[in-house]
């Protein structure tokens, strides 16, 4: 399934749970209510980590309200952060090789990691599809991360490798928005690159979460970034250096990730900062980004100046 929140500007500006099915959203709540049903699940993060019996009875509802026509089409709804109250968004960094290596190039990696990294993105960052992204005037070298992103199911806590994928319950598309020259002053100075990664809407996210169920593996896929409908990288979700496996063993030894947490795997390599002509390829204002899983959705950003 495809779980969304979103808000339809027919029925105001609250956000409301809906499935995608095709072209079409059912409004869970509105649907469950026509139908005289109970209720499985109010909210995306309650439907991904409640358990199988929800993601059942919310698969039965999809069927019953389609078969009454309790559907709206997709066009003109606003998408917004499928879980905008996780309590923590993991990012793993330095886990592509390529990656690395672009940025050694542009003296934005120190040491060549023998074990997973990351960072936190802190959660006021994320922004909706389709949402505005500000380039700060100072801001020159602007640049992309498409990355893959999981959701945490239920509490993760010294959980070993081989149990690591009954802990995660979805998959969606997160932009890793980067301030490039900040971040090499972070990394120059010692520190972790947290405001490099953290200015407002530098975590695009969705626009919806797919269930574990809806591709045969999520280490092959494709992940691509447009700008301005002209293709800037793709890469495959196999290049990853650590598999979500590695990436939760390793850091619930000590953390605990809580249901509906985020952990997004790192960026691929093709980004700007890499490539000889990055000077032309930084974002600017009016600038539409769009970053996909081929055949499965796209996720658009527009990049704008300060107002």
């Amino acid at each position: 399934m495809r779980l969304a929140t979103f808000v339809d500007p027919l029925r105001g500006s609250d956000a409301r749970f809906g499935i995608v099915s095709g072209e079409n959203i059912v409004d869970v709540v509105a649907a469950a209510n026509a139908l005289q049903r109970a209720v499985p699940a109010t909210s995306v993060k309650s439907a991904l980590t409640s358990g199988a019996h929800t993601l059942a009875a919310l698969q039965d509802l999809v069927i019953a309200a389609e078969h009454a026509k309790l559907f709206c089409p997709v066009a003109g709804l606003k998408f917004l952060p499928p879980i905008p109250d996780p309590s923590k968004f993991f990012c793993v960094g330095k886990n592509n090789k390529k990656h690395r290596e672009e940025l050694a190039a542009n003296k934005m990696l120190t040491e060549v990691p023998n074990e997973p990294t990351g960072f936190i993105k802190l959660i006021s960052t994320m922004s909706g599809d389709g949402d505005e992204v500000t380039k700060p005037d100072d801001i020159t070298m602007l640049d992309y991360e498409p990355e893959l992103c999981y959701v945490v199911g239920k509490r993760a806590h010294g959980v070993r490798k081989a149990d690591a994928m009954d802990y995660i319950s979805g998959f969606t598309l997160t932009n890793d928005v980067s301030a490039r020259e900040i971040q090499k002053r972070e990394v120059a100075s010692g520190s972790r690159f947290w405001t490099a990664k953290n200015m407002p809407g530098f975590a695009p996210v969705g626009p919806f979460i797919l269930t574990m169920d809806e591709v045969a593996d999520t280490d092959n896929l494709w992940v691509t970034c447009d700008v301005n409908g002209q293709q800037r990288l793709r890469s495959n979700t196999g290049d990853y250096l650590y598999k979500i496996a590695d990436v939760l063993e390793h850091f619930s030894r000590y953390v605990v990730f809580e249901p509906g947490d985020l952990i997004a795997m790192g960026a691929p390599s093709g980004v700007a900062v890499g490539q000889p002509n990055a000077a032309e390829l930084y974002l600017q204002p009016g600038d539409d980004m769009v970053i996909s899983f081929e055949g499965l959705m796209s996720l658009r950003t527009k990049i704008v100046g300060v107002k």
